[in-house]
């Protein structure tokens, strides 16, 4: 498949720990006087690309520390203050490492970040605007695919009462560096769920949005069929148990970081993926893995969308990009988009069956629209019955176990296996 040809990137891109070295000998704000910190994944420490990043700092001192799990409020504070003062920060982990590495090197650069991030608030996003820029530049070398977040200027944050997600356009790193030997250990399943997650992340905006925008839009259907067409490479290449290539991890590192770009997304309404917003808030409550949640509410999504619900996104658009992404990835897959993505996800062996007890999708209906909606813009309008209708349609709610049925007095035996008519 011909490869999709995109603009440049608006942010610096490194592809390889020897380009990274080249950079920082000839980049004043890279060589220049002061302290290094090196934030590292407890996951990958004593890896091949923590020994090569290691290597490129070289005789020079650093300080190097280790963090585990997401990081919550406090985390990010604790970690800003000990990032203070400062002169470069090198990331090297997955979406939830770089995303704290994010927001903590913002909110180094004094109270503003911090007070933003501890006002009260009901809505699960942040906005911050008007904030001091980053005051060290940020280096981020992803570990993951699909997360994108090497890229983007958003970043989750976790609070006592939920998850939120922060948004600066001054939260994106300044250099980010694609390190093929960085993926070469990822599970086979996490590899084919990133790409999956990638595809989920770019096509989400142009199906949420109503508006025609011929270029981007043209770039957003290539990419796609694009990284269908890796996926099923991958699900292939790897079926026997062996490795993806050095060349598709490749690919996926490289797509998974371009999909954030303007090109894609600028001039799109900002509120255009819901989908993201109820995943995140079913991820949450239930505890389930993201990219689980986002599998099992796809389907449905896209149904609900290809019936007609607006406020979720517009079905011609979800047609036509359908169309040309099925007929790109050169597999036989439905026509129907919301049977179609179902196909591929089992193909590719994304699990998507979520349980949940009796009664759970209708608080976490009440939970998404307080947090998003009621007055908020996030959910462009949709309330707690639309939203319920859609969980319901993601989550399978076992009911009470059936006890003996016992005939009312005076009511004459039924055969086994007749259903009582509904009471009037």
């Amino acid at each position: 498949m011909t490869a999709a040809v995109l603009p440049p990137p608006d942010r610096v891109t490194l592809t390889g720990t020897d380009a990274l070295a080249a950079r920082i000998g000839r980049d004043p704000g890279l060589n220049a006087p002061g302290r290094t910190v090196l934030l590292v994944d407890g996951g990958v420490l004593d890896t091949p690309v923590h020994r090569g990043l290691t290597a490129v700092l070289g005789a020079r001192p650093y300080e190097s520390l280790t963090l585990t799990g997401a990081g919550d409020l406090d985390d990010v504070l604790a970690l800003a203050t000990r990032l203070e003062g400062a002169a470069r920060v090198f990331a090297l982990g997955g979406g939830a490492l770089l995303d704290r590495a994010k927001l903590a090197t913002l909110a180094a650069a004094g109270r503003a970040v911090a007070g933003r991030l501890t006002v009260p608030q009901r809505s699960g996003l942040v906005v911050l605007t008007r904030v001091p820029p980053r005051p060290m530049p940020l280096i981020a070398v992803p570990t993951t695919i699909g997360t994108g977040s090497e890229a983007s200027a958003v970043a989750c944050l976790g609070y006592p009462d939920a998850k939120r997600l922060v948004m600066a356009a001054e939260l994106r790193p300044e250099f980010a560096v694609r390190e093929p030997l960085a993926t070469a250990t990822l599970p086979r399943h996490l590899f084919v769920e990133g790409v999956l997650e990638a595809f989920f992340r770019l096509v989400s905006p142009y199906i949420g949005d109503h508006a025609d925008q011929p270029e981007p839009d043209a770039r957003v259907r290539a990419v796609a069929a694009e990284l269908l067409g890796l996926g099923y490479e991958v699900v292939a290449a790897t079926r026997t148990g062996g490795p993806a290539t050095t060349a598709q991890r490749e690919r996926a590192a490289r797509l998974s970081a371009e999909i954030h770009t303007r090109h894609f997304h600028d001039e799109r309404d900002p509120y255009a993926v819901k989908g993201w917003l109820v995943a995140n808030e079913l991820s949450t409550v239930l505890g389930l893995r993201k990219m689980t949640a986002v599998a099992a509410l796809l389907p449905p999504l896209w149904r609900a969308i290809d019936r007609g619900e607006t406020r979720l996104g517009s079905r011609r658009r979800l047609r036509g990009l359908w169309s040309a992404v099925r007929a790109g990835a050169g597999q036989p897959l439905p026509a129907d988009p919301a049977d179609g993505v179902a196909a591929l996800i089992d193909a590719w062996g994304v699990g998507r069956r979520v349980t949940a007890a009796p009664g759970a999708t209708a608080a976490l209906a009440h939970r998404i629209v307080r947090v998003w909606g009621a007055g908020l813009p996030m959910l462009g309008g949709l309330g707690h019955a639309e939203v319920l209708r859609l969980l319901r349609a993601t989550v399978m709610e076992p009911g009470p176990a059936p006890g003996p049925v016992r005939p009312r007095a005076g009511a004459a035996a039924r055969p086994a296996g007749e259903r009582l008519a509904p009471a009037t």
